[in-house]
């Protein structure tokens, strides 16, 4: 395959995005047809991501998701991973759609290698957040009719040294959080839980175990997020955001702070420590 050739001062540069659109080949173009006669469509049962969420501690970034995509009121796949890198320094967290939430991911991170190699270096935390804006507005057809993507992207500000944490709507608004967020069906729960146990610079492992913890509340209350399957050895996927970049939790380590948590949260424990008879 021959590398495409364009006219002087139409040259898409450094933007991948806009090299597939000139080329007819971006995943976001609506069919011809698609919305049906009125506007109106058929409800679909496309598979969907649910809960994820992100706070800053005091080395950098904590980003987790549950693994549960669920189509209507069946459970589509038990083992999604939702929180992927989209470069060294940065991740994208999933909620919505799952098959379009794949492919921004996968346009994502191309789009931040080519601007690298074409560019000579990495694009600043705010222009990859300002990136992903544009993808998600470029979603905004087929969010119409129901394949809503809401990312979430966080990473680590080489130049401010600090972890960031941004958030998007459909339409791609993007906002930038101060210390924490969570999206998806179980969103508000997983907020809420955050909020009551956050504190500004929390070491790793508290910041580990809080995401855990919001993260089991939401399926808790949110028939659509997952919580830990033991059965399966299922657990949600969790990664931390540094100044030495993107680096997975393992799984080990997740299923202890899911450990700590359930027992915390045990009525046995809880009525020891208040003094009544277990």
């Amino acid at each position: 395959m021959t590398l495409p050739m364009f006219p002087p001062g139409q040259s898409p540069g450094p933007d991948f995005s806009q090299l597939l659109r000139r080329l007819g080949l971006s995943p976001f173009v609506v069919p011809d047809g698609a919305q049906g006669g009125g506007g109106r469509t058929a409800p679909l049962e496309a598979p969907h991501a649910t809960t994820i969420c992100a706070l800053r501690y005091a080395d950098g970034v904590v980003m987790a998701g549950d693994r549960r995509a669920t189509a209507g009121s069946a459970i589509a796949h038990r083992s999604m991973e939702k929180v992927h890198p989209a470069d060294s320094h940065s991740g994208v967290a999933l909620a919505g759609a799952a098959g379009q939430a794949m492919e921004m991911v996968r346009l994502f991170q191309l789009q931040l290698e080519h601007y690298e190699k074409v560019e000579g270096q990495a694009l600043s935390l705010e222009g990859k957040a300002n990136q992903l804006s544009q993808m998600v507005r470029s979603n905004l057809a087929m969010a119409m009719q129901g394949f809503v993507v809401v990312p979430l992207f966080a990473g680590y500000d080489l130049r401010q040294r600090r972890g960031r944490i941004y958030t998007y709507d459909f339409t791609g608004g993007r906002y930038e959080e101060t210390d924490y967020q969570a999206e998806g069906s179980g969103g508000r729960d997983a907020r809420t839980t955050i909020k009551l146990g956050y504190r500004e610079d929390m070491p790793r492992e508290d910041a580990i175990e809080l995401c855990v913890q919001a993260l089991w509340q939401a399926a808790d209350e949110d028939a659509a997020t997952g919580g830990p399957d033991a059965v399966r050895g299922i657990y949600p996927t969790v990664a931390t955001i540094t100044s030495l970049g993107f680096e997975p939790v393992a799984e080990a380590e997740v299923k202890s702070a899911f450990e700590k948590v359930i027992n915390a949260l045990s009525p046995a424990r809880r009525g020891t420590e208040g003094g009544a008879p277990a």
